[in-house]
């Protein structure tokens, strides 16, 4: 009799050892499978959300020997509208409007003319600064920019560095551009960013 006790004694522990092991297998890969948590934005660094507004001058060299922007699609057609044309672009970004102005960042990215109604370009480029505080940081913008409007907003969609979190909007206003003798362009850029 002590026997048969102690045998199912044994298998109790067994039956035991083994439902605790699944339970624990359980919790251990429920844990493993969170894919998302609430976070204290202090374990980041993040302290206050700011706004900043910064102001340069974005410049476009389309002819010449050392283009700042090549085209990597020629339109299919003979769109009025360029409808098709995708360019890819690594322009100065300056403190003034004169091509001698200190440069500040650099604007790279690409643009696609996606209208067949109107000059309209989908573009999407960083800004990667290159001086100051703000070294190293980017600030990436994405939207419709209606080239002959006298002023366009593209949306700030976020960053990297000091704008990681980024977001806010830019508002640009054509300063130089004389299609009749080059497609060059010098775009001023007003850029509001709430960033921590």
């Amino acid at each position: 009799m002590a026997r048969i006790l102690s045998t199912s004694a044994f298998y109790l522990l067994i039956i035991f050892s083994l439902t605790l092991s699944l339970f624990s297998m359980i919790l251990v890969s429920a844990e493993d499978h969170e894919f998302e948590k609430s976070m204290d934005l202090k374990l980041l660094g993040l302290k206050k959300e700011k706004l900043t507004h910064f102001r340069m001058y974005w410049d476009e060299v389309v002819d010449g020997p050392n283009p700042s922007a090549i085209t990597i699609v020629q339109p299919s057609n003979s769109s009025q509208t360029t409808f098709g044309l995708v360019r890819m672009f690594d322009n100065r970004l300056t403190l003034g409007p004169e091509r001698s102005s200190k440069l500040l960042a650099r604007a790279q990215g690409f643009f696609g003319s996606a209208s067949q109604e109107d000059v309209s370009l989908l573009m999407a480029q960083n800004f990667a600064f290159i001086q100051g505080k703000y070294n190293g940081s980017t600030i990436t913008l994405m939207g419709r920019n209606t080239v002959f409007d006298k002023v366009r907003e593209l949306s700030v969609i976020g960053g990297s560095g000091r704008f990681r979190f980024a977001r806010g909007y830019a508002l640009l206003t054509t300063t130089s551009l004389n299609l009749s003798i080059s497609p060059d362009s010098i775009v001023e850029y007003n850029i509001y960013v709430l960033h921590y």
